[in-house]
């Protein structure tokens, strides 16, 4: 058993997020093991650029309300308790509302050459402003 007693809050790196978000690492992939985990926190109107995952990636949510997106305008608004499945090599990105912050546990299965992410462009105010209409807003 590893007791971890401290995982440091790091600020997520501008080149892949839009606004201001927040890491704290779980479980980095590591052989044998291939688990990578961190919980996330987006404040309002944050996302994540588009982006993908080789064997796909898992989200649950702990905290407040967010979006997740594809590239086909499929957008779900997401909610504390609430889980979404990213299938492997879907282009997607993840956020919180324009209004609340969101939080979320993301977890992905290493490809065995690190995380397997292959970050994209940043989303647009424009794709985000669509994405908030889509649910409502």
């Amino acid at each position: 058993m590893e007791h971890i007693t401290d995982t440091p809050t790091l600020k997520a790196p501008a080149e892949r997020f839009t606004g201001d978000v927040y890491l704290n690492m779980i479980a980095t992939p590591a052989e044998p093991a291939r688990l990578g985990a961190a919980l996330v926190r987006f404040t309002p109107g944050a996302r994540t650029n588009w982006h993908s995952h080789a064997l796909g990636q898992t989200l649950h949510v702990t905290d407040g309300v967010g979006l997740v997106g594809t590239r086909d305008g499929n957008v779900v608004r997401i909610s504390a308790g609430e889980t979404v499945k990213c299938p492997a090599g879907e282009e997607h990105w993840h956020g919180a509302t324009d209004t609340t912050l969101m939080a979320h546990i993301a977890m992905v299965v290493g490809d065995g050459t690190g995380d397997g992410t292959t970050w994209l462009e940043p989303v647009t105010d424009g794709q985000y402003a669509a994405a908030l209409a889509t649910i409502g807003r």
